[in-house]
């Protein structure tokens, strides 16, 4: 079955600021409201005109009490796990709330009407940024541009670089070259594909991962700074894949730079290069749930998309999720039947944009469109609707962000990518079984632990 096919409403809807227009020009103007009545990243500091959407605050919420009383590496402390739901919305009373619901959202609720709830909390804009993140946002402000048709970009890294974007291409960029992704990432995490009957086929993988331009302390720019990010993923599971590595790199500019790709196959145990990794080739591991470019709603290059801005939305999304990431639940009563339990998802009220994909004329991908909807306050893409060939809805996508004091900002945890026509769905980067948690800018690792020679270290 295939859904929705309406249209976003209410798109530009009335806030109480000035219009969507005023914000998308990098004048001189409009850079000074940067730190006043927007924050350093070029939210709207204002709530909302009926005040579920709070003013942002700015106060840094330090989960443990204190930032060295927990080393990197912990399951996540929740710091509203008192807070109650507001209301829930049901299949019932969807239409209540349709102006703030995705098409993505409307169609689970069509999907599994009698299963699918949104539990709607108070939301939050406490968390904060560092000065030298802020100090960073605003330079790119002043000169950070575009490159190759929006494959690239030139500017200072450790910040946002279009905090007042002019265009889709600088928002897109923004999410996938963003300042707040970890210096260092180390963890191991749980993949759960869940089928339409509730048989669950699972996957476990040790991921690394460093932006060399996001140490702290440390001033860089993408002309000093040759790769952006490196990444090495070591199969656990499932037992016929144990011990294959995929690791690589990706530049700050797409149509130079392609993404470089190499995988230790521990059957024959070479290393090779996978030519053309990326775009809708799926993702390890994922049973073909996601597309490599589907990590984290979107990442990698753009360039098979005409790219658009469709508005900017009040829209209930995941947010502040601190619970999906506990070691208190269990898989067994997280997986259920055709999405995750209600009872473990957080929604709130927050403003995004909406940017859409358009597959370019002779140019392949399985899908035709995506709306993507990123957070103005952080510029991570939070959500994605994926629509096929046909030009109607597949499948629907979201990521739980979580506020980590060790990286003073916002971290992906897990992610949920539905099937809408095969009832089936993935659940990424879960935790909860393991040992630890994600270990968050501990420092330990190098371009040298990526790339070829360290995939056939890993594989040995």
């Amino acid at each position: 079955m295939r859904h929705e096919r309406k249209v976003l409403v209410g798109l530009m809807m009335a806030l109480t600021i000035q219009s969507a227009g005023n914000l998308a020009f990098g004048n001189q103007d409009s850079i000074e409201r940067l730190g006043k009545d927007l924050t350093c990243f070029g939210a709207i500091r204002a709530g909302n005109a009926d005040g579920s959407i709070p003013p942002f605050s700015g106060e840094l919420i330090n989960q443990s009490g204190n930032t060295e009383s927990k080393s990197t590496g912990h399951h996540p402390d929740n710091p509203y796990a008192e807070e109650q739901p507001l209301f829930v919305i049901t299949a019932a009373n969807a239409g209540e709330y349709q102006d703030r619901l995705s098409p993505g959202q409307k169609a689970l609720f069509q999907r599994y009407p009698d299963s699918y709830v949104m539990k709607i909390y108070p939301s939050h804009r406490d968390f904060s940024y560092s000065q030298s993140v802020c100090d960073a946002t605003l330079e790119n402000a002043r000169s950070a541009k575009l490159l190759n048709d929006g494959e690239g970009l030139e500017g200072r890294a450790g910040g946002i670089f279009f905090p007042l974007p002019k265009n889709a291409d600088e928002i897109r960029m923004n999410t996938t070259l963003g300042a707040m992704y970890a210096w260092t990432e180390d963890f191991i995490s749980d993949n759960a594909h869940v089928l339409a009957n509730g048989k669950i086929n699972w996957g476990k993988v040790h991921t690394t991962a460093l932006a060399p331009g996001n140490e702290p302390g440390k001033t860089s720019h993408t002309s000093n700074t040759p790769q952006s990010s490196y990444y090495l993923n070591e199969t656990l599971l499932p037992l016929r894949d144990k011990g294959e590595v995929n690791t690589g790199m990706n530049a700050w500019n797409y149509a130079t730079s392609p993404l470089q790709s190499w995988r230790y196959d521990p059957g024959t145990r070479r290393v090779r290069q996978s030519p053309g990794y990326g775009y809708d080739m799926a993702y390890p591991g994922s049973g073909g749930a996601m597309t490599v470019d589907e990590t984290r709603i979107f990442s990698n290059s753009g360039h098979r998309y005409n790219w658009s801005i469709v508005g900017k939305k009040e829209i209930y999304i995941p947010y502040n999720n601190y619970g999906i990431h506990s070691s208190e639940l269990k898989y067994v009563d997280m997986l259920t039947k055709g999405h995750i339990n209600p009872e473990v998802m957080r929604y709130e009220l927050h403003r995004v944009w909406v940017i859409r994909a358009e597959l370019k004329d002779g140019y392949r991908h399985l899908y035709s469109k995506r709306d993507i909807y990123v957070d103005e306050d952080s510029w991570f893409a939070i959500m994605g609707d994926n629509y096929d060939s046909r030009g109607e809805l597949w499948r629907t996508s979201l990521v739980n962000y979580i506020h980590l004091p060790e990286l003073q900002g916002w971290h992906s945890g897990v992610g949920l990518y539905h099937d809408l026509s095969a009832g089936d769905y993935l659940a990424f980067n879960l935790i909860n079984e393991q040992r630890q948690g994600y270990k968050i800018n501990a420092g330990n690792l190098s371009p040298g632990d990526f790339g070829p020679e360290a995939a056939r270290r890993a594989g040995r």
